[in-house]
């Protein structure tokens, strides 16, 4: 947090006292919806809304006119300011303007206003009344009412499912532009908070469930910006390196997460599930002996043809491969069994459509291939199962 700063107060001073809920708007080169996205957010908070607010505009070193728009908006606007970074970032601009602020709760939201501000209500309450301490927007609840293409819709649900996986994750959307935070619990956060640029968000989240915090999610409506400016191959490729920074910082006990839950009046870290690397070692130990015995089978049912060999090797492996699963790599215990092989069959289901229609795709570019090359696309497709197998497992199968 070292970027210089400038900031423009509205004349009455109100920006600077102390409110409810400050609300940061951080913005790059957005001259042409500035102003009126402020505007109708000022007409929002002003028109009944049941707590002092204040609005910032958080110019992230804009190169057009936005900085001066802002300036005039902070001039005319009631409890309306303007702050100017010299070095560009979403996530640099939040962590100086929330680091500094005086609310008791602060927040952000996209300047292209993309979420109904009719949920702006349900994302403060409950941190101002104290039943929880994180709120956040999300698009992938089912109440949620989302407009946007198959591309981002895509992008997003892999991106949250890798999360959960990764870094067991249990907040379902990281990256709605739409979150708040209690001011004293940001204050002990942001400190720990690496990331500068878009990832932010995201290794927020997890460092406050880490830290034991309560994040409360709130269903929005949600209309994608057909002008977005933000390079999705870009972000996606940071967001994926800030997730492998975080977890390697988990996995060493990198995050003073004993430290912060003592700052913040949370219980001790109780022992939880095993580390992600441990699972999947486990894992991978029973897919390597599972994969063994399903070649075994496969050769030895072949003469009666391979669609059939591969559909019965995969049902001899399936069952003994999820109860290997339940109690090896998961730790799960106790009553459920039938369920879990149920649900296994239909992991099983995803398996053998992987399978078979790689056989199906081999037969039908060659014939009559050699054995090896038969034998090497299935290893091929059983490692992609197993990949899928694994997600499944963690996230639905055995989630606890």
């Amino acid at each position: 947090m070292t970027s210089a700063v400038t900031t423009a107060t509205s004349g009455d001073g109100s920006a600077a006292a102390v409110v409810d809920v400050e609300i940061v708007v951080p913005v790059f080169n957005e001259e042409r919806d500035l102003a009126g996205c402020v505007r109708r957010l000022h007409a929002f908070l002003a028109d009944g809304f049941p707590f002092t607010t204040a609005i910032t505009i958080a110019d992230n070193a804009s190169t057009d006119a936005t900085w001066s728009i802002a300036t005039e908006l902070a001039d005319e606007l009631d409890g309306v300011r303007a702050v100017h970074l010299d070095a560009k970032g979403r996530g640099r601009a939040l962590q100086q303007v929330w680091f500094a602020s005086g609310a008791r709760v602060v927040a952000y939201m996209d300047v292209d206003l993309s979420t109904d501000l009719a949920a702006l209500l349900p994302l403060v309450a409950p941190l101002l009344s104290g039943h929880s301490d994180v709120a956040i927007g999300s698009r992938l609840m089912r109440s949620a009412r989302v407009v946007r293409g198959p591309r981002r819709e895509l992008i997003s649900r892999c991106y949250n499912l890798l999360l959960r996986t990764a870094l067991r994750a249990r907040f379902s959307d990281a990256q709605c532009g739409f979150k708040a935070m209690r001011a004293d619990c940001a204050r002990v956060l942001l400190p720990h908070v690496l990331d500068t640029a878009w990832f932010f968000d995201t290794e927020l989240l997890v460092l406050a469930e880490r830290a034991g915090l309560r994040i409360a999610e709130v269903p929005v409506d949600w209309i994608d910006d057909p002008d977005s400016r933000v390079d999705v191959l870009d972000t996606a490729l940071a967001d994926l390196r800030g997730m492998a920074r975080v977890a390697r910082a988990l996995l060493h006990g990198k995050l003073p997460l004993r430290e912060l839950r003592v700052q913040l009046g949370r219980a001790p870290l109780a022992a939880g599930p095993d580390p992600l690397p441990r699972q999947v070692l486990r894992f991978g130990a029973v897919g390597v002996l599972s994969t063994l015995a399903y070649l075994l089978v496969f050769t030895a049912l072949r003469p009666m043809g391979a669609q059939p060999a591969n559909l019965l090797a995969l049902l001899v492996t399936a069952a003994a491969n999820t109860a290997a699963n339940r109690r090896f790599t998961f730790g799960v215990r106790g009553r459920g069994a039938a369920r879990h092989q149920a649900q296994g069959l239909v992991v099983f289901g995803l398996g053998l459509a992987l399978t078979s229609g790689a056989l199906a795709l081999l037969s039908a570019l060659a014939p009559h291939p050699p054995w090896t090359v038969e034998i090497g696309v299935l290893v091929a497709a059983n490692l992609a199962a197993t990949l899928l197998r694994f997600v499944l497992f963690k996230e639905w199968v055995f989630a606890q």
